[in-house]
């Protein structure tokens, strides 16, 4: 059984790129290091604002490009896949609440947010590095897995860049609605000058 996926255009002949496990487990690493680093003792307080403001960012981008091409995937090849899928989307509508707290926590509260967050990623992670991506590696082809690691990476450049635990987290809706929201996102970041990009910090 394949993914249903759009055609990429090739590059050489072929289909090039990162491949799905290999782009998740890369940003995995990233967002694990930003919270680590939101939650270091030390860090000023406009910091830790800037940080937790990057931290909910980059993984509401994430969280939004698995929930269009990573979970269809699931459901799509991997036996008992439709209950993996409900299971980690449930994950992560709580991990966009707790990035909404976040968001909105004084000082005084952040860290026992970020602390939230963290526990909630960290879950997120062993998920995909100790169940998802493995099955994903067995049944899907290789080809399968750099086009969907090529369409993640995509997604994320038109996802929201702050939580909506409230929005569509299944396609055809989420794939036309976090674009639209995405794009009053980027408009509150530029005319509140927010950093939304790890490489900017």
């Amino acid at each position: 059984m394949s993914v249903s996926l759009p055609p990429l255009p090739p590059v050489g002949g072929e289909t090039t790129g990162p491949n799905l496990a290999d782009v998740v487990a890369r940003e995995h690493r990233e967002l694990l290091a930003l919270c680590d680093e939101l939650l270091a003792g030390g860090t000023a307080a406009g910091r830790r604002r800037t940080i937790a403001q990057v931290v909910s960012a980059a993984l509401s981008r994430h969280l939004s490009a698995e929930e269009q091409y990573v979970y269809p995937a699931v459901r799509a090849i991997v036996p008992g896949g439709e209950e993996l899928a409900d299971r980690e989307i449930a994950e992560d509508r709580a991990l966009l609440e707790a990035l909404r707290l976040l968001e909105a926590a004084g000082d005084g509260e952040r860290a026992e947010r970020a602390a939230d967050v963290r526990r909630r990623l960290q879950r997120h992670v062993d998920a995909a590095a100790g169940e998802l991506m493995p099955l994903l590696l067995h049944m899907a082809s290789a080809e399968e897995l750099i086009r969907l690691g090529n369409r993640v990476e995509l997604a994320e450049e038109a996802a929201p860049t702050r939580p909506h635990p409230g929005t569509p987290a299944t396609p055809p809706w989420n794939k036309v609605v976090d674009p639209a929201v995405a794009v009053v996102d980027k408009i509150r970041d530029v005319v509140g000058r927010r950093i939304t990009y790890p490489r900017d910090l």
